[in-house]
Order: C-alpha cells, then sequence, then structure tokens
C-alpha cells in the first residue's frame, strides 16, 4: 500500500478521513484489551487506536505481538481524541486501525530511542543509525539542511556558480597534516585530500568564473576536539575583482538570511569590526567571544612599581576582574584554574580578592602601596576576584583568554540566546612556530599581504600584515578568508619568506605560479564551516551532533570500525609495506 501522509503531520482537519501510515514502534500500551500505539516517523509521533470492537482478531492478534522499534503499515480513520495531548503536535485526533502489516521486527536496542537519555558516545556511535531516530537528531540534519538550501539559493541568486573540485589532489606543505592516498598506477606516489579547494579555487577565477562556489567535503589529519573532525563540510567561495569590504558584504548578507529564516533574527548590518591586536589583547584569542566582559586589562607599568618581582621582572602583567564572584572561589577552586593557567605555559597564576575596601590574598601584601591605584584602575567593587599572570605577552593573552571562558561558563555568564558575530581583521600574514623554529602562514601562503607591509617579506615578518578577515561567532571561528596574491613576483616572494627554495616552490606550486604569467585576476574569497554554523544554530556542544556519521574523539569511526587493516593484496598492489612504530 502507498503512504497517503506521514504519521507526524496527521491534524484534526484530517477527522473522518481514511490515512495509510508507516513507521516505527515508539511505545505499545495494553489498557485492558484495547490497545496503543505510538507511530513514529521522520514528523512526529501520532498514537494508534487497536479496538477490538472495531480491529479483528488477526489484527489484534498483530498488535499484541508488537514491540518498540518494529516498522510497521496501519490502515486507519482520523477520529478526534477524547483527551487532547498538548505535548504532541497531533494532539488532537488519533487513529483508529482497521489494517495491520508488521513490515519487519526489531530486537531490543542497546539504548532507548529517546531524547534526553544518558548514552556513552561510543555507543551512540556504533548504532548511529539508531541515535538518528532520537527526535532531537532529526532535527538538527532538518536544520543543516534548510541551512544548505538557504545558502545555495542565496549563492545562486547572486550568479555564483557551483563548481566541484577534486578529491584527489596534489599534497603541498604548510596547515595541518594531510590524508594521503596512494596511487596504483604512479608507483611511490601519493595523492592527498584537499584541506580546502584553495588553489583550485583560485585557479577558476583565472579561467574567468568570476563568482564560485561549493558546499564542499574538506579533509584535515589533525587533533580532535568538539568542535573539529578529520572530515568536515565547508561552504567555499572565491570572486574577482572584489574588495574585502565588497566580500564582506557578500557573506553577511548570507548570514543575516539564514539567521532570519531559521532563528527569526534580524542582524544589524553592517557586522562589527575588531582588529587582531585588539582581540587578543582584550580577549586573549583570535575568536572573542563578546557576549559578556571580563576584559583583560594591561596592570604591566602599575605593579612595576611593586616589589613583587614576579610582576615587576615580567614582560608583561594583565589582570581580569571576575566581578561579585571572590565568594564563589575557593582557594582550592582557585589552585584549578591555576593548574588550567600552567596548561598555557603559564608559571602560575596570582589573585587577590577585593572586600570590604581591602585586597586580601596571597599577594595583597606587595600591592599595598598601589591599592588606590589597582582600585580605581580596575574599576573593583565589592566581593571582586581579580586574577593576574605575568609572563611573555603571548602566554598571558592565552592564559587569561582561556580562563575568561572557564570563568564565563562556570558563573553561567553567557546568553545562550544570544548570536554574537563580528569580523577579525588586520591579521599578521605569519605566526611564529616554536617546533619547527620559522614562521609560518598564519592563514595560507597565498594570502595577499597589506601593501605598505609588503617590503617585510625580505625584512622582519613579524610586521607583515595581511588583508585577511575571520567571521567569529560566539568565541568560534565560523569562517575565514583574504584576498589572495595573484602577482607572480610577490607569490615568489612570500613563498621564499617561506623557506622555499626556487626549485622547491616550483615543484609544490609551479602549476600556480605558472598561471600567474596569463592575466591572472585581483580575487578573494572565504570559507565558512557549515558543520561548526549549524551546530552553534542548534545550540549543541560537540561537531558530532550535526554531522549524521562522525568519527570519535580518535578518529574512529565505531560503527564500520574504519580506518581498518586492508588485506596484504591490496598493499602489494600499491606497493605498500606496512611497518610499525615500536
Amino acid at each position: 500500500m502507498k503512504r497517503s501522509m506521514y504519521a507526524g503531520r496527521v491534524r484534526l482537519e484530517h477527522a473522518g478521513s481514511d490515512v495509510v501510515l508507516k513507521g516505527w514502534v515508539d511505545r505499545r500500551r495494553d489498557l485492558g484489551g484495547l490497545i496503543f500505539i505510538d507511530l513514529r516517523d521522520r514528523e512526529g509521533i501520532v498514537q494508534l487506536v487497536i479496538n477490538p470492537e472495531i480491529a479483528s482478531q488477526e489484527i489484534m492478534s498483530i498488535a499484541d505481538s508488537l514491540r518498540n522499534e518494529y516498522v510497521i503499515e496501519v490502515v486507519g480513520k482520523v477520529e478526534k481524541r477524547d483527551q487532547e495531548n498538548p505535548k504532541l503536535a497531533t494532539g488532537k485526533i488519533e487513529v483508529h486501525v482497521t489494517g495491520l502489516n508488521i513490515l519487519n521486527k526489531a530486537k531490543t536496542t542497546p539504548f532507548e530511542i529517546r531524547d534526553h537519555i544518558e548514552v556513552n558516545d561510543d555507543i551512540r556511535l556504533r548504532y548511529r543509525y539508531l541515535d538518528l531516530r532520537r527526535p532531537s537528531m532529526l532535527e538538527n540534519f532538518k536544520l543543516r539542511a534548510k541551512v544548505t538550501h538557504i545558502m545555495r539559493n542565496y549563492l545562486d541568486n547572486l550568479e555564483f556558480i557551483d563548481v566541484e573540485t577534486p578529491m584527489l589532489s596534489k599534497s603541498t606543505p604548510e596547515g595541518a597534516r594531510d590524508y594521503l592516498v596512494p596511487s596504483r598506477i604512479s608507483e611511490g606516489h601519493f595523492y592527498a585530500l584537499p584541506q580546502s579547494p584553495q588553489i583550485t579555487k583560485q585557479l577558476l577565477m583565472a579561467s574567468g568564473f568570476d563568482r564560485y562556489y561549493q558546499i564542499v567535503k574538506c579533509f584535515r589529519d589533525e587533533d580532535l576536539r568538539g568542535d573539529r573532525q578529520p572530515e568536515f563540510t565547508q561552504v567555499d567561495l572565491e570572486t574577482s575583482f572584489l574588495s574585502e569590504e565588497e566580500i564582506q558584504t557578500i557573506v553577511e548578507g548570507l548570514i543575516a538570511k539564514v539567521m532570519k529564516e531559521v532563528k527569526g533574527i534580524d542582524l544589524t548590518l553592517p557586522l562589527p569590526r575588531m582588529s587582531y591586536d585588539d582581540a587578543m589583547n582584550l580577549y586573549g584569542s583570535d575568536k572573542p567571544d563578546t557576549r559578556y566582559d571580563m576584559l583583560l586589562q594591561d596592570v604591566s607599568e602599575l605593579v612595576r612599581m611593586t616589589d613583587f618581582k614576579v610582576f615587576s621582572e615580567a614582560p608583561s602583567v594583565k589582570a581580569i576582574v571576575v566581578k561579585d564572584a571572590a565568594s564563589n572561589y575557593s582557594r582550592k577552586d582557585i589552585d584549578k584554574l591555576t593548574e588550567i593557567a600552567k596548561q598555557y605555559g603559564a608559571k602560575g597564576l596570582a589573585w587577590v580578592k577585593y572586600v570590604d575596601n581591602n585586597l586580601t590574598g596571597p599577594i595583597a601584601k606587595f600591592l599595598t602601596e598601589i591599592t588606590d591605584k589597582l582600585t580605581v584602575t580596575l574599576q573593583l567593587t565589592n566581593n571582586d576576584l581579580v586574577l593576574f599572570v605575568a609572563d611573555d605577552l603571548a602566554i598571558v593573552n592565552d592564559t587569561l583568554g582561556a580562563l575568561r571562558t572557564r570563568i564565563a561558563k562556570e558563573l553561567n555568564l553567557i546568553d545562550e540566546s544570544q548570536f554574537n558575530f563580528l569580523w577579525v581583521v588586520d591579521w599578521p600574514m605569519f605566526e611564529w612556530s616554536k617546533e619547527e623554529e620559522r614562521y609560518t602562514s598564519a592563514h595560507h601562503p597565498f594570502t595577499l599581504p597589506q601593501k605598505e607591509t609588503v617590503a617585510e617579506l625580505e625584512g622582519d615578518l613579524s610586521k607583515v600584515k595581511a588583508v585577511a578577515y575571520d567571521i567569529v561567532l560566539n568565541g568560534y571561528e565560523l569562517g575565514g578568508g583574504s584576498l589572495r596574491i595573484n602577482e607572480k613576483d610577490i607569490q615568489e616572494r612570500m613563498l621564499k619568506a617561506l623557506g622555499f627554495k626556487t626549485e622547491d616552490a616550483y615543484e609544490q606550486f609551479g602549476f600556480l605560479l605558472d598561471a600567474m604569467d596569463y592575466g591572472f585576476p585581483p580575487h578573494g574569497g572565504l570559507a565558512l564551516g557549515l558543520d561548526r554554523f549549524v551546530m552553534l544554530l542548534a545550540g549543541k556542544e560537540n561537531i558530532r551532533e550535526v554531522i549524521a556519521f562522525p568519527k570519535n574523539n580518535r578518529a574512529i569511526d565505531p560503527m564500520t570500525q574504519a580506518p581498518s587493516i586492508v588485506s596484504k593484496k591490496q598493499l602489494e598492489e600499491l606497493s605498500l609495506t606496512v611497518k610499525k612504530h615500536d
């Protein structure tokens, strides 16, 4: 029989109609011969009534055998319920069954198909097909589908062209580690799965496509956390002949349309802009969460007058003030914060409490002479907790930025209903890698340097600024973009600054450098993290909640057991041997 409608869409206006429904048994209740079945499909739940006065003995027998998660089809008449259930969209009606058939039986599931149940993450992923039956999970993916639909329509209307770029590409250095794919035909050679379509989308601009977009899978072999997966999806776009402000305006319109249609929120445009330096100095993060205060305050000059050598001899000393929280944090609690500070490279965490117009705590005696100035500078009020970090500026910013976020969550200072977007601009072109003892690209090596700093490509690389811009939402990097280099000379100088010898640069990027000889237009673009955006719109804290079949935090799929060992024959075809680490 053909299904006439989704079970979750039956409404009072259908009363008196015959319907054919198909789905899963969510719950079965036997009330002395009268059997009630909650039938679930992707649109919701409807109550079925199997009444011995109407149903045949065969139907009653089948109904009596039903168990949770059996797949069934029913024929019945929609009737108005005597007692409405306001918790269900279908709560004003019920379906009186006149036909019933079991399409498939089900074993007892390893966990209940219910929202708000505690289940080990690996168990959820092992039985992901069951986990996805839960209504809240289904809603996440309806949301994701709606977001992608809105984005496609928006970009299509602006005459962007949807182009697929290769999944098997060339391995390039810089950035995260590549996932490598061995070639059977070219022995000893490897493809790489793309970390992004960066170079190919730039080549599309050289081809005259002018406006490109793609909702594309990307791959990075990096350590995982709540907002990262080894494979992820980004909304990738590139344009020619536009300024960074024009590109940002397009992206703002895209985000505003999503927010309006998905959340009913009207964004105020243009979005706020903050320099990278201000973000780091005030928030301790290049992706600042502006939903709460607790800004970093520089007290280096003020505390240099004290006898406390930890402060007076430190390159930088900053503080955050946790308002009205001195009584919330015991010495034991602050010890826990100190351990977090050490994880970010700080040697320790100094603190005082401001109570009854006095500073108390381990270092209060060192601040006696500057108590009044410190009180005014930090605008202290009764019961404030002040946390200090003294170290190199980068360590100070990173540490206090992390503590700021931790404390805001502990004290419930964050309004979860807020969506605070902003642009972080004026990025440094390079960042120093302690591991490699050299400068690496802060974004990627194809980012255009700001004109006034280009000369420093052969000088002090720390002074080179990029025409780069990140879009940030609630403390998460939502996307990053830049104008790109389109002149061969500047691209060669950029690669040289990163340590590439000429022959190595051409070995890795010769096809791009050659393309710059044939009229490469000025261009730029941006990529938005689709998974992360949907995660935030759905109010989730882990990106796995909006990816259908994700990996766990060890980059393993507990359901399929990927990655897995392959046969000796497969390895031989690829001319590979596996050598295990000792």
